[in-house]
């Protein structure tokens, strides 16, 4: 493997323009591409197999009138008012008018008036699902009441998702980015080519996301969390390679054969750790979600990306930017190493001698540390969003609080139950026994007299909860209402609305759970298995990440559920985490702590195969990554913290909650528990039994073979007679 590279890596440095011209091409294909062909996003969360998603298909057949999206203006009176037809009429007749709607109710017709008579809820039918309904019709459906004088009017409703948008709070993050690896590198041409490098990538690979989004649906978030996790891998893997490359210039070496040793030593780690990484996402679609799927195989793809261009670019770059790559003071062409050549023991290797006299205190503090910051994750619900979390201030809040205030939240979370009949009378029969059994169930303020199809085997009945649709009440009434139901004969029943969806979600990802788990974990241990030769290693990795998810939950819940100190993030509130965040941060987060624990433990490995001792290895290892991955970390935070800044809850708790695992992973169970444990474990850290030893394919990660494939061209060269 490390030859391989190398090879590509002086192969990229002599052509630098050929390979930056196929980059800056392949880009520009790319940008056409996603300009031409990109598609709208959706925020529809299918999930086959599942009750709610039936019902929901049994409406798109035997209801196409209302398959598509619906909208809800709340109107209310002044304090003390009340509302008369005559007032609401302008309002209702306004709203049928949009292109698009097939109906708008009136509120007094249907019943949708509060017992007070100061707020009424107006519903609005379209024909197109919400993702398809054009940006003009919403915009009408947003305008809609704007000149009723002295009435309060809101729109909420399906109508109202949108594509989350990118925007400044982003940049903010690649800002702090370019401030560490200025800072980290001394050089601004090193910084910023490091930087441009990775933005490339991204671009790139953003690029060929969003020409797909013709063919494929994505989720809004899906472009998001690839934009996330491409800039965060794209800036590391560049900062490994070229910290790689500045050290063998250090060391004396011309650049050509620094940046080839660089890209095969460094630039395995980063094969190896961008290999896990796609494994994790892409693992994503055993749990047979679509929605997650294309999350998964989007940010992947994203990787996988930053990694080709880490290698192939990269080496183009550093041969365009030659020594001007190092500080200013340490630009000669010719002359003995620099301080930086000759490793000068700075923190790195004051930390790694602290942590071997330290190592047991250590392991037990961090341990019993990261188990108290997991305790809040006993208490972690999840559920699917609601407009009852959304930004305050926002159109689809000021509607979800205004339904709450004149009629109570249940009216925000109503539940459908589709009853499926072989005629009309057994589904006539079927709806009244579920009527009358649905009105019993604790937790259920009313039902709706049943609505059937043209041919009668088709009844629908709207049920309101007493409770929002993320309460713990609402979640017992939609158990005890398929309870009850099951027994009906005659007829199928299936329940669908927000909250039985969130349910459904819950227990297909946690039946999931476990075959990802050993799916993605299982593939990943024989990963590190082959890149470090050891059992113990992949096993200590794997039981660092246990506790860095488990800290990281732990945080997680305490804040956007529990709400301590939510405000500094921006969470005004505070409720269930979104349904897919565990199994995503678990697929996430497990592959970039797999990436720090390539590139830190590699380096150990390095000098072990090298003939240093176990100790001096681990110290060694740390002297020369600590720096590093502490800016790799930092770059990493810092990307992921500006999705914090995002109103979305959804991408505000997923980079939340990425921003924390890494600091935990990277800080804590990598920088310190890590080499505390391989100091306890001396050599037996390197232990590989022979027959599986002989059974698995020498990678060479840590370039010993081409150490010494060089090593005997240098002594054939000085051979060579003059």
């Amino acid at each position: 493997m490390a030859t391989l590279l190398y090879r590509l890596g002086r192969f990229s440095f002599r052509r630098r323009g050929r390979i930056a011209a196929v980059w800056l091409l392949l880009l520009t294909l790319l940008g056409v591409g996603a300009a031409t062909l990109m598609g709208p996003t959706s925020d529809k969360f299918s999930m086959p197999g599942t009750e709610s998603q039936r019902a929901l298909d049994d409406l798109d057949r035997q209801f196409p009138q209302a398959g598509g999206a619906t909208g809800t203006i709340v109107v209310a009176a002044p304090e003390g008012a009340k509302l008369d037809p005559a007032a609401v009429a302008p309002v209702v007749k306004e709203a049928s008018g949009i292109d698009g709607v097939t109906a708008a109710m009136d509120p007094f017709q249907v019943g949708s008036v509060s017992q007070d008579g100061r707020y009424v809820l107006i519903q609005v039918q379209f024909d197109k699902p919400a993702d398809e309904v054009p940006d003009e019709q919403k915009a009408a459906y947003e305008e809609v009441g704007a000149d009723a004088e002295g009435l309060r009017v809101e729109h909420g409703g399906e109508v109202m998702g949108g594509e989350v948008e990118i925007g400044s709070t982003e940049a903010l993050g690649v800002l702090v980015a370019a401030v560490v690896l200025v800072v980290t590198f001394g050089s601004l041409v090193a910084a910023g080519m490091t930087l441009l490098n990775a933005l490339i990538g991204v671009a790139v690979g953003m690029a060929g996301l969003f020409s797909l989004t013709s063919v494929i649906e994505l989720t809004s978030t899906a472009p998001v969390l690839a934009l996330m996790l491409g800039l965060a891998v794209g800036i590391d893997y560049s900062l490994f390679i070229t910290s790689r490359y500045r050290q063998y210039l250090a060391e004396g070496l011309q650049p050509e054969e620094a940046a080839g040793r660089a890209t095969g030593t460094a630039g395995s780690a980063v094969v190896f750790a961008g290999v896990t990484v796609v494994i994790a996402l892409a693992g994503l679609s055993v749990v047979g979600i679509p929605f997650l799927s294309v999350m998964g195989l989007a940010a992947a793809g994203t990787v996988a990306v930053a990694v080709l261009v880490a290698l192939t670019l990269l080496p183009a770059f550093l041969s365009f930017a030659g020594r001007k790559i190092l500080p200013r003071k340490q630009r000669h062409a010719d002359g003995p190493p620099t301080e930086e050549g000759t490793a000068a023991e700075g923190f790195g290797f004051t930390w790694g001698r602290l942590v071997t006299k330290l190592r047991v205190p250590l392991l037990v503090v961090g341990i019993l540390g990261l188990g108290a910051l997991t305790l809040p994750a006993q208490d972690m619900r999840i559920a699917l969003p609601d407009a009852g979390t959304a930004a305050e201030g926002s159109a689809a809040r000021e509607a979800y609080d205004l339904t709450s205030e004149g009629f109570g939240e249940g009216f925000n979370g109503r539940l459908i139950a589709v009853v499926n009949g072989e005629d009309a009378q057994s589904t006539g029969a079927a709806a009244e026994k579920a009527t009358a059994l649905i009105k019993e169930t604790h937790g259920i303020l009313t039902v709706a007299p049943p609505q059937l199809n043209e041919q009668g085997t088709t009844a629908l009945l709207a049920i309101i909860p007493e409770a929002g649709p993320t309460a713990v009440a609402t979640e017992d009434a939609v158990h005890d209402i398929r309870d009850r139901v099951a027994g009906i004969e005659g007829a199928d029943i299936a329940l669908t609305g927000a909250t039985a969806l969130g349910i459904d979600v819950s227990e297909k990802l946690a039946d999931a759970l476990p075959l990802y788990l050993l799916l993605v974990v299982g593939l990943s241990i024989l990963l590190l298995m082959l890149v470090f030769r050891s059992v113990l290693v992949p096993l200590k990795a794997a039981l660092g990440f246990l506790l860095t998810v488990g800290a990281t939950f732990g945080v997680t819940v305490a804040i956007f559920q529990e709400g301590h100190l939510a405000g500094l993030v921006g969470v005004d509130t505070p409720g269930p985490l979104v349904s897919f965040l565990p199994i995503l941060l678990i697929g996430i987060l497990f592959g970039l702590a797999m990436d720090y624990e390539v590139f830190l433990v590699s380096r150990m490995r390095e000098d072990f195969v090298h003939g240093a001792d176990p100790q001096a290895a681990m110290v060694s290892g740390m002297g020369h990554n600590a720096r590093v991955v502490t800016a790799a970390a930092l770059i990493m935070t810092s990307v992921f913290g500006g999705f914090v800044l995002m109103d979305d809850p959804i991408i505000k708790s997923i980079g939340f909650a990425l921003a924390v695992g890494v600091v935990i992973d990277a800080f804590v169970v990598r920088m310190a528990l890590v080499p505390a444990v391989m100091s306890l474990l001396g050599r037996a850290a390197w232990w590989l039994p022979k027959p599986v030893d002989k059974a698995l394919p020498d990678l060479d990660i840590e370039g010993e073979k081409l150490n010494r494939q060089l090593a005997a061209e240098t002594r054939d060269e000085t051979l060579i007679p003059v």
